[in-house]
C-alpha cells in the first residue's frame, strides 16, 4: 500500500498543512450549518447510530473527497478528526446533554 497522504509526503511544507487545516474547519463549519442543531451523544458514546457518529462518519469521507477533488491534496486521518472536532467546539448546532442526565431543565 502506498503512502497517499500529503503531510507524509512533503512534511517540510507546514504552511501549506496549516492552510489545509483551516480550509477543513472552514469546510466542516459550513456543512454543519445545513443541519438543525444536534445533540451530542448522551448516555452512549458508542452508539454508532446517533446522529453526531453518523454525522461524523459522513463528513470525514466527503471532507477527504472534497481535498483530494479541490485542492490536490490528501489529509490524514488525524488532521481530519483535529479539523472536524475544532469545528464541533466551534459550532453553535452541537447541544450537550446535562451531566446529570435531567434533560427536563
Amino acid at each position: 500500500m502506498a503512502i497517499r497522504y500529503t503531510l507524509w509526503l512533503d512534511p517540510e511544507d507546514t504552511e501549506r498543512h496549516r492552510a489545509m487545516e483551516a480550509q477543513l474547519r472552514h469546510y466542516f463549519l459550513e456543512r454543519f450549518a445545513d443541519y438543525p442543531h444536534i445533540r451530542l451523544f448522551g448516555a452512549d458514546p458508542y452508539d454508532y447510530d446517533a446522529p453526531f457518529n453518523r454525522l461524523h462518519d459522513v463528513l470525514m469521507a466527503r471532507a477527504a473527497e472534497y481535498c483530494e477533488r479541490e485542492w490536490r491534496y490528501v489529509p490524514t486521518p488525524e488532521q481530519l478528526n483535529r479539523a472536524f472536532f475544532l469545528a464541533v467546539g466551534e459550532s453553535n448546532k452541537f447541544l450537550r446533554e446535562p451531566d446529570d442526565g435531567d434533560t427536563h431543565r
